[in-house]
């Protein structure tokens, strides 16, 4: 017989206590405990108490006589954006989880992917929310007719895995895992239980069978994937689709990647036929730029390897209201307010009765401080209407006193502005002393503050 364990789980964390608690100890957060019921069975206690321990000495290897070769730990997934932000491929025996909003793409490109990669392995994409013939429906539109595509529409995990370890298929994917569930827990489809203990029962299968599994989650109103934050540290890889249903252009970034940079980002554009792949984002980016217009102004940012040309844009106007608007899209809300105060404190622009609005274009995340020059630059061509020459970039940390920190990468961001045919850059004087100006067909301007950098506009 089963034996009924009753526990309480916090459903925003997933700390997990004998009683319940008005505030959760882990995450502070009030009234998020939930008694949940879990059926143990009589045989596996037993075992826990009078059972001899498992001789696993056979199993340690020497590091050296691993294989872990490129060729034969990596599976090409048949888009080089997503190879790119897995690190070079999908890792045999890894846990890749896929979070983003509904309708953003994920299940598309899980879909995609099954007709290049199936051309050399077996695929088993099990579904949660859709029958074997709405898949079927999706996969004519998508184009997508391999025969090594099985389906199952399926939402107990134990029957799943159970079938992956008698099928062996190569590559697995499941979608959703807020759909999945354990008949021996007693909580509702997508609570912090079921999550947890679901991406639990794939991990093992994973690493037991080294079957990659991708796993699809839903994100809820925070932008986080639904469920404990501890699912994103069972998993080897947390990837996201960033951008909005009603854009074109979505960005697949990585959160956490045990084998592969953090860094890295993927670019596509939803089309009638699914994702498409942009090799080119810097020509995205820019594309119906207006010209001889202030408050315009470029960058070039550092995506793990890959420079990216971003357009930032600022509008400073004045305030109808006692107390001024601020906003950013795109750009650290503090990070503006502190360019701000400089260009007010070393500069003498008064903005405190001026409404400002920061927007990167393209539905970019500047997290890279070299932006900083730009969005003053900006915030200087808005404020004086001034337009900035639209073959002209700049780039630079800001510091509190109004000077200019050198930046990294330096070389690879004026070959990408080069190539994308700017003809001025204004970079940190201590970033052009390193480099050879005289090999690029750009002009390079080294600038030791702000005021220095305001001068080259005129």
């Amino acid at each position: 017989m089963a034996k009924a364990k009753s526990a309480y789980v916090c459903s925003n964390c997933g700390f997990e206590a004998s009683k319940w608690n008005g505030k959760c100890p882990e995450c502070g957060e009030w009234n998020t405990f939930e008694e949940v019921e879990i059926q143990v069975s009589a045989r596996t206690a037993g075992k826990s108490r009078g059972s001899a321990v498992k001789d696993i000495s056979d199993s340690i290897l020497n590091i050296g006589a691993v294989d872990a070769s490129v060729r034969e730990i990596r599976y090409d997934t048949g888009m080089n954006e997503l190879n790119r932000v897995l690190g070079g491929g999908l890792v045999k025996g890894s846990l890749v989880l896929l979070g983003g909003e509904p309708g953003i793409g994920k299940s598309t490109m899980l879909l995609q992917i099954c007709q290049t990669m199936g051309d050399d392995h077996t695929i088993l994409y099990v579904s949660g929310e859709e029958s074997a013939r709405q898949i079927k429906l999706r996969a004519d539109r998508l184009g997508v007719d391999n025969e090594n595509l099985y389906l199952l529409a399926e939402t107990d995990a134990e029957s799943i895995c159970a079938a992956i370890v008698k099928e062996k298929p190569e590559i697995v994917i499941i979608d959703s895992i807020q759909t999945m569930s354990i008949s021996g827990i007693s909580s509702a489809q997508g609570s912090v239980t079921q999550v947890r203990e679901c991406t639990n029962m794939f991990m093992r299968t994973a690493k037991s069978e080294e079957i990659p599994i991708f796993i699809v989650g839903h994100v809820n109103k925070d932008g986080a994937i639904a469920g404990p934050k501890v699912m994103e540290h069972i998993v080897d890889c947390v990837l996201y689709f960033e951008g909005q249903r009603n854009m074109t252009y979505r960005i697949l970034r990585a959160v956490k990647n045990r084998f592969g940079s953090t860094n890295e980002i993927g670019v596509f554009e939803m089309a009638d036929a699914g994702l498409l792949e942009v090799d080119n984002p810097s020509m995205l980016m820019l594309e119906g730029r207006p010209l001889n217009v202030s408050g315009s102004c470029v960058a070039c940012v550092m995506e793990g390897s890959r420079p990216i040309m971003a357009e930032v844009q600022a509008l400073v106007s004045k305030s109808s209201t006692s107390q001024p608007k601020r906003t950013a899209t795109g750009f650290d809300y503090y990070r503006m307010s502190i360019i701000l105060a400089v260009l007010e404190k070393r500069l003498g622009y008064f903005f405190g009765g001026l409404d400002v609005f920061i927007n990167i274009v393209g539905g970019l995340k500047l997290d890279d401080t070299a932006a900083d020059l730009t969005v003053a630059m900006a915030l200087y061509s808005s404020v004086t209407d001034k337009v900035v020459d639209e073959k002209t970039i700049a780039l630079g940390e800001i510091g509190l006193g109004g000077e200019l920190r050198n930046i990294t990468h330096a070389e690879q961001r004026i070959q990408e502005a080069e190539r994308m045919g700017f003809e001025k850059v204004i970079i940190p004087y201590y970033a052009a002393k390193k480099i050879n100006a005289a090999k690029y067909g750009i002009k390079v301007i080294g600038a030791r503050s702000i005021k220095e950098a305001f001068k080259e506009l005129g």
